[in-house]
């Protein structure tokens, strides 16, 4: 169903309140700012006009687009794709979103003091991996009868309908989606001998590949990983494990198995390529801050990184190829990442909110405003649009959901994303300390410890 499809159902409503409407015009612009986390401000701001619409079945469907202002937050990692939907939104409403961006560093400090101090937005959107945290605490609204009522309900990315679900309601929608995949570069294929249309089909074979690049010598380098950065390690390394069919920590992410054989073959191909000068050596310090510049200078030859920067490697003039993560012998996965949506628990403008959240599902949203910039969509069944199918590379992103993982631990945030938490100093023992095995059977239960603090 499209946005005008969406309308449509809506058409009686809209004929009632069109007065309204009109008298009521909207008034309070888009407003963007960013946060350094110290200073928050109250999320939501009253109107003197209402919803008139008294129809709750339509309501759960469309929401009602009277002209309120609907207060929204995202991180900034996930702005663009957020800020081109607000903007969309915004053009074609009586509505009006007000988006604030915050750092991301410091987004999770900020929904928890608003949280505390009863000041958060109407709709606020969340690291998926970090959905569970809001869910469990009460933090957003339950849409489980709104969700039910999508017609495409079942085409929704599943990773992001599990993170957001809580005790079998659900609390949040994609908003956006990104997965890990491997880029390489054609240009240096060519010159290396290698077929810059064929990436690696195992882990084993991209270190072939890279140290066939290597070997041009001078400041080329094979391939890179962002090697001081907790949440790029899981992002790249992880789908390793997934694809040779073992995992990283239980199901209820409170116990880690990070010295196990499978984790152990991954970590230790990625070692072999910094012992052997393959891989880029100022990588090894590389806190995520610069990651995508390395690639995009032109002088690596493959890596795994986040699919969403292909459209930013195009406008850098870098022709790349693109394919999914591999097994050190096969198999192949993702690591489903991006951000979810969701209403505040306390809004008391939730029919407001809902019409923006589900609008932001509709085909001409997700096709002119997502699939148009080759962004990922949040519903499988838009996959065959006009933008998307004249990219094979983005098809490739496309097949690749469903085999994809976005992973479950409460305590993620504070274990794998936190410079301090243990996985960090853990990745980077196992990479590039002295010895494998000894960084991992000392690490296990240390990111153990931490998944299981309550």
């Amino acid at each position: 169903m499209n946005g005008l499809s969406s309308h449509r159902l809506g058409a009686s409503v809209q004929a009632s309140r069109a007065a309204l409407a009109l008298i009521c015009k909207p008034v309070v612009s888009r407003r963007v700012a960013f946060f350094s986390g110290a200073v928050l401000f109250g999320g939501a701001i009253a109107l003197g006009c209402g919803s008139s619409e008294n129809d709750t079945a339509v309501a759960s469907l469309t929401g009602v687009d009277d002209g309120t202002t609907i207060t929204m937050w995202t991180r900034d990692d996930t702005v663009a794709q957020s800020g081109r939907l607000v903007d969309a939104y915004n053009a074609s409403h009586a509505n009006r979103v007000e988006l604030t961006p915050i750092l991301t560093a410091n987004y999770a400090d900020a929904i928890a003091m608003a949280a505390a101090g009863g000041t958060l937005p109407d709709v606020f959107s969340a690291d998926v991996v970090f959905a569970p945290n809001y869910t469990s605490s009460g933090f957003l609204l339950d849409i489980s009868d709104r969700i039910g009522s999508l017609p495409y309900k079942n085409s929704l990315v599943p990773a992001h309908i599990e993170l957001g679900s809580y005790q079998g309601k659900n609390y949040a929608v994609p908003l956006a989606v990104s997965i890990s995949v491997l880029f390489w570069n054609k240009a240096l294929y060519a010159r290396a001998g290698l077929d810059p249309e064929k990436g690696p089909s195992t882990l084993r074979q991209l270190g072939e590949q890279a140290r066939a690049i290597r070997a041009l010598g001078g400041d080329i380098y094979g391939t890179m990983l962002a090697g001081n950065c907790g949440g790029c390690g899981v992002f790249t390394l992880w789908p390793s494990v997934w694809a040779a069919g073992a995992d990283v920590m239980n199901a209820e992410g409170t116990v880690a198995t990070l010295d196990s054989a499978p984790v152990k073959a991954v970590l230790s191909i990625w070692r072999e390529l910094y012992a052997d000068g393959t891989a880029q050596p100022g990588s090894m310090d590389e806190s995520g801050a610069t990651w995508y510049g390395r690639f995009m200078s032109g002088n690596i030859g493959i890596a795994p990184m986040p699919a969403t920067s292909l459209a930013a490697m195009e406008e850098a003039g870098i022709d790349v190829g693109l394919g999914p993560i591999t097994g050190p012998t096969g198999g192949e996965s993702t690591f489903v990442g991006g951000d979810v949506v969701g209403i505040s628990a306390k809004t008391t403008r939730a029919d407001a909110a809902w019409n923006f959240l589900a609008w932001t599902l509709s085909e001409r949203a997700q096709v002119e405003n997502l699939a148009k910039n080759k962004d990922l969509l949040a519903r499988t069944d838009l996959a065959d649009n006009e933008f998307s199918a004249a990219d094979p590379r983005v098809l490739t992103d496309l097949r690749l959901l469903p085999k994809g993982k976005a992973p479950f631990a409460l305590n993620f945030n504070q274990t794998f994303n936190n410079p301090a938490g243990p996985w960090l100093s853990t990745l980077r023992g196992a990479l590039f300390g002295p010895d494998l095995d000894a960084a991992l059977a000392a690490g296990n239960p240390k990111v153990t410890e931490s998944l299981s603090q309550k």
